[in-house]
């Protein structure tokens, strides 16, 4: 039995541009203050980077954005007997380094589905405003019986 809604070659996308406010607010929820995220004159000073970049699990947030509007579309059909929970990132890898005002867009690309055990499967590229893939990664979905009112 198919999924309903899912099909392999979907594409799915989502655009942000990192900005200080994100860092910022990021570091606060996650308690990493590291030098590499909020000081830029140790950056400057320290890294062949020479200036802040962006969380990696920052960027992981983002993956999940594009995976939750790649459902957004069948969650609420009537005729949905299924509802999709995420079951996991696969590996993820940090390429290049976002950069604070970096755009970044992912591409989120349904590349299997596993009708039997009843998941999807999206391979996933983050690519910044310069065409660079800065984040790559794999993401899991599985469709779960809906309960019955």
């Amino acid at each position: 039995m198919a999924i309903k809604g899912v099909e392999i070659g979907q594409v799915f996308k989502f655009s942000k541009t990192v900005g200080e406010t994100d860092v910022t607010l990021f570091a606060g929820l996650t308690g990493d203050f590291s030098d590499t995220h909020i000081n830029e004159q140790y950056m400057q000073e320290k890294s062949s980077i020479g200036t802040r970049i962006a969380h990696g699990a920052l960027i992981v947030g983002y993956m999940s954005t594009a995976s939750t509007i790649s459902i957004a579309h069948v969650i609420h059909r009537d005729d949905l007997d299924e509802f999709p929970v995420s079951a996991g990132y696969d590996r993820i890898r940090f390429i290049k380094p976002v950069l604070l005002g970096d755009t970044v867009t992912v591409i989120y690309r349904v590349a299997e589905i596993d009708e039997e055990k009843r998941r999807s499967m999206a391979e996933m590229e983050v690519i910044n405003q310069r065409g660079e893939v800065v984040a790559a990664g794999r993401h899991l979905m599985k469709w779960a019986k809906k309960l019955k009112n």
